[in-house]
């Protein structure tokens, strides 16, 4: 399994905006995709921080969803106060 984290710093005055278009767009979209196991969004309304970590089945499946990422990602660009930092990771315990 792998697993995608991108992580930013939201405009604090538009956090709740950012979790609204994440539940609207991203979730509905990414359980569409192939492979997808589940996804979380993680926020820390106390520095207006963003995490989503999502996992997939295969790291084919992973790749493929690269430019989808990006297209995600670029739905907030003016909402991060600066770039996200998007990490793969290869997950070798999962309980």
């Amino acid at each position: 399994m792998y697993a995608r984290h991108v992580s930013g710093f939201i405009l604090p005055d538009q956090l709740d905006n950012a979790i609204q278009l994440w539940r609207d767009s991203v979730l509905p979209s990414v359980q569409q995709k192939k492979g997808f196991k589940s996804v979380r969004l993680l926020v820390s309304r106390k520095n207006a921080k963003i995490v989503s970590i999502g996992l997939w089945d295969t790291e084919a499946d992973f790749q493929a969803t690269i430019e989808w990422n990006n297209e995600q990602i670029n739905q907030f660009v003016e909402l991060f106060t600066t770039p996200p930092l998007v990490e793969g990771f290869e997950v070798v315990v999962d309980v």
